[in-house]
Order: structure tokens, then sequence, then C-alpha cells
């Protein structure tokens, strides 16, 4: 096996160290669903669920997940972080089924001195001591070195001093964290090189924060540095800025590396969306692999490329993270970004209609920040029935509604060469503009036919942001009339349905550009 061909392992901190993040304290369910997801779904490698003596809730937790993972032969990659505390949170872990006990011990001479104030041999003799307490309750012991990437700048010798005097511990996995998240790629790859090199017979894992925002890049330092193990959280969860993103983590040290991992990448959106919905903390639209938008082509060149050769692919397929690539239909979209999308739904456009549908994507795209593919077959049936008439055109129109108040609704409006201003009041935003335009078209000897039939639609999706389809039955002379509008907003869908009315009825009755004097209705 070649070095680049090594298998990495994964420890997935979002039940600890995630949890120390702002804000965010899992239930006992929660915490259950969301190690089954790690472990079954995402196949990480081992999973860090609690601090012990935290609580009884906390307890709960960890018994669960035990029992649970005790069934299907997991139980040995559940870990719980321990203190060193005369054996009390072993005790606790023991009671809670725990089979791993990640010991926090002093990495730094600075955090040993000043806040345990001891030497280091004492710290030493209370580290080996909790160490024998596990191992004889049957723990297996993993120790963590805190604020080591301090520890080994400031006083590297207090560090190897530490690490050589419990090597003969039979410990797991000796854990190098960069507690304050103080530590750059260069610095990560020497630091843990020397590590390995001093000590090739133990294996060490890297603990990465996020501060400088460098936590995935450190990791991958780490590894190429010889790390055994390295740790991160579901979306970046963890104290302060967090930990490294195991999606990140798990794609670079894949694809970047070359790396060998157990991770199963069809579930990492999956596992994301659950822990945002758990924890309350959203992530970017933007956020690698698992944001809503980072397989969507916004311009239309992109999607040009795409569809004479998916120029604009790369190695982070969709389809490999059981999502799907879009291409976005706004005022950037293109003529191929819109077939894409027919494509898509199985629609067949002429050319002619295809330029006039984009044509209304992009208006509609100057006022919402994008359409969606649900968006799409409202407009498509908006533009077929429209006729292009132009004889009457809203220039400016203000709606207002207040609780217990009458709407009002103040119009500009066009009717050929004529300019016509007006004020309506009435139940709701439609009704005050329909009293208004009622006013314009009275001037010209004009009357509104009546609305039969009113309907409003949104897209599959609950999304408040969707576009909104009216559409409208009016009776006139020449029989039922159905019209339609699609807008962001409601009342302006509507608005919308009623200025086509306008349109066609005008061209029915006036083909001539100018309006007799007498009173024609409509």
């Amino acid at each position: 096996m070649t070095e680049t061909s090594r298998y990495v392992r994964i420890m997935d901190t979002t039940l600890r160290d995630g949890e120390q993040t702002q804000g965010v304290s899992f239930s006992p369910d929660e915490k259950v669903n969301i190690a089954k997801a790690l472990l079954e779904l995402v196949r990480v490698d081992r999973i860090e669920v609690a601090s012990a003596r935290v609580s009884s809730g906390e307890a709960d937790a960890v018994a669960r997940i035990i029992a649970w993972a005790s069934e299907r032969g997991l139980a040995n990659r559940v870990e719980v972080l321990g203190f060193v505390d005369h054996g009390l949170s072993v005790e606790w872990i023991r009671n809670a089924g725990g089979q791993v006990i990640n010991l926090l011990a002093k990495g730094s001479e600075k955090h040993c001195h000043g806040q345990l104030g001891k030497t280091l041999d004492q710290h030493i003799a209370d580290v080996r001591e909790n160490i024998a307490l596990a191992q004889q309750y049957g723990l297996a012991v993993n120790l963590y070195l805190e604020d080591w990437s301090n520890g080994y700048r400031d006083n590297p010798h207090y560090v190897f001093s530490l690490v050589a005097q419990l090597t003969d511990c039979r410990i797991g996995h000796f854990m190098l964290p960069d507690t304050l998240g103080v530590m750059t790629p260069d610095r990560v790859f020497a630091a843990v090189s020397d590590m390995v090199a001093r000590f090739p017979t133990l294996q060490f894992d890297f603990h990465p924060h996020n501060d400088y925002g460098l936590a995935t890049a450190n990791v991958l330092a780490a590894a190429q540095a010889g790390a055994a193990a390295v740790h991160c959280t579901v979306n970046c969860l963890g104290e302060r800025a967090g930990n490294a993103s195991l999606a990140e983590v798990a794609v670079n040290l894949r694809d970047q590396l070359g790396f060998e991992i157990g991770i199963d990448e069809t579930h990492l959106a999956r596992v994301s969306e659950l822990v945002e919905y758990f924890s309350g903390k959203r992530i970017a639209d933007n956020a690698p692999i698992v944001g809503a938008d980072v397989f969507t082509q916004t311009a239309g060149i992109h999607a040009d490329g795409d569809k004479k050769g998916s120029l604009y692919h790369s190695r982070l397929s969709p389809e490999r993270f059981a999502r799907r690539r879009n291409y976005a239909l706004g005022k950037l979209a293109g003529k191929a970004s819109l077939a894409k999308n027919l494509e898509r739904l199985d629609i067949d456009l002429s050319e002619e209609n295809q330029r006039k549908v984009l044509k209304r994507i992009i208006e509609l795209g100057d006022s919402k920040k994008s359409i969606t593919l649900e968006d799409l077959p409202f407009i498509i049936a908006e533009v077929l029935e429209s006729k292009d008439h132009n004889h009457a055109e809203l220039l400016a129109c203000a709606v207002a509604s207040t609780l217990d108040l009458e709407s009002t609704a103040s119009i500009r409006l066009r009717i050929d060469d004529e300019i016509y201003t007006a004020v309506g009041a009435g139940n709701g935003g439609f009704d005050a503009f329909v009293n208004a335009l009622s006013k314009v078209v009275k001037r010209r000897g004009l009357t509104l036919p009546t609305l039969m039939n009113y309907e409003v639609r949104i897209p599959k999706g609950g999304r408040t942001d969707a576009l909104t389809e009216c559409s409208i039955s009016w009776n006139t002379e020449q029989g039922e009339l159905r019209t339609r509008g699609v807008h962001a907003n409601q009342v302006f869908a509507a608005i919308a349905a009623t200025m086509r009315m306008l349109n066609i009825l005008i061209h029915r009755v006036l083909p001539a550009p100018q309006l007799p004097e007498r009173q024609s209705p409509l």
C-alpha cells in the first residue's frame, strides 16, 4: 500500500465538541438519531458522543447510544470524553455501558502549571492513576493532549516528556488538539511529522478548530504528516468558530490526497440536514458539498458549457452525494439554462416560445432572487396564453393593507397614449386595485367585466418566496375569459391577470389604436 493509499480514520465529535456550540443542546432522542446516522449511514470510524458527568440526561443519551451500538457490534466505536478526576469519569462512563474513554490531559506546560498548579510529574501520576482505573474496568483509553498546539510551540520538551512517560500505558490514540485554532497547515505538518517520527509506534489523531478558518486545511496537513486519524463535526459545529466540516474533510482526503476512508458520501447531505434541524444552526446555502446551492449553476454561460460538453463539471458531481445538478432561472439565465430545465420537466417548446419564456424569467429575476424548477410551469402557462397586446400598461402601483382597516391602491396607468392616475379602496389589496382601475376605464367610457372565479396556487414545497400563479375567470360578452398572472406577490399576480384581461378585451372590441368616445361595455 502506497503512502497516498493509506487508510485514515475519521472520528466525528458532533455530539461532544459540536454540542459546545453556543446555543446547541441535543436531547437524548436527537443524540441517538444522529449517532445512528453517523455510524450506520455515513459510516464514520468513530464517534465521540458526550463529556462525562455533565447531566443525567447526558448519561441517558450515552447509555441508549451504546445499547444500540452494542446490538450491532459497534460499541467500541463510541467514545466519551473523561477527565483526570480520580476515577469519577471512569465510573460515569462505566455505568452508561461505555467501552472507550478519551481522557483529557494537559498538553501544554502553561495549562499544567497555570490551571492545575502541578508539576509535569504530578500530572503524569494523576493521569496514570485514571488510566489504570479505566483499564481495570475494561475501558479502552485514548488520551487528549489539551492545548497541544501551544504546548508544542512554547515548550516541546514538556510535550515529549509527557508522551514518553505514558507510552507503556496501552493508550490507543494520542490525540493532538489545536485547541484554540491557532495553527497553520505548514506548522501542523511540521509538528505532527515530528511527533510521528519521535514516537513511531504510537497512533496520533489530530483535532482541529476553525478560529482562523484553517481547520480543514490543517486536517489535510496532519493526514499528510502521518496522523492515523482526524477529527471533525457535521456542519463545522464546535466551540467558538467550530471544528472542521465532516463533508469537507472526507472529500478532500479522498480527492485531493488520495487517502482511503470509510465514508459513504451519499448520506453526507442527509446527516447535515439532520444536524441542522436538531441544532437549530443553519448552514450557508453555499457551504461546500452540503449547501443548498452548491450544485446550482447560475450563469447562462455555465449552463451552455455543460450542455455542449459538461465543461463546468468536476469530480464533485452532485450524483456522487445523492443530489442533483440544477440550473438557476433568473436574470442571469440564458437559453441553455432554460433548455436544461425544460429537459428535466420533459417539456418541448418552440424556439420562439423559449425566447418568450426566457424574457419573462429575466423580468421576474429582477424582482425575485431566483426562479425554481417548480415555478417554471407557471411561467410557461402564463407566457403561452399571452397575445402580447399592449393597449394598456400598468406603469406604477402601490397597495397598502392594514389590519381592521380598508386596503388602498394607488395606480398610474397608460391606455394607448393617455396616462391616468387613480386611487381605490376595498376589502383587500386586489379589491382596492380593481376599484381604482374601474375609475380609470370609466373615464374612457368602459366598464370592467364581472369576476366569476379566482384561484391562487403556489408550487409544491411550501416555500414562502415561491412564485404565485393567480388564475381569474371573467364574464364577458363573448363568453368566459380566463387569464392568469405570475408574480412572487399574490396580489400582484392577480393584478397581472387583470391587466391581461383588460388588454385582451380592448383588443377584441377596439382593434384600432384610438378608443371611441361612446361607452362600450367590455
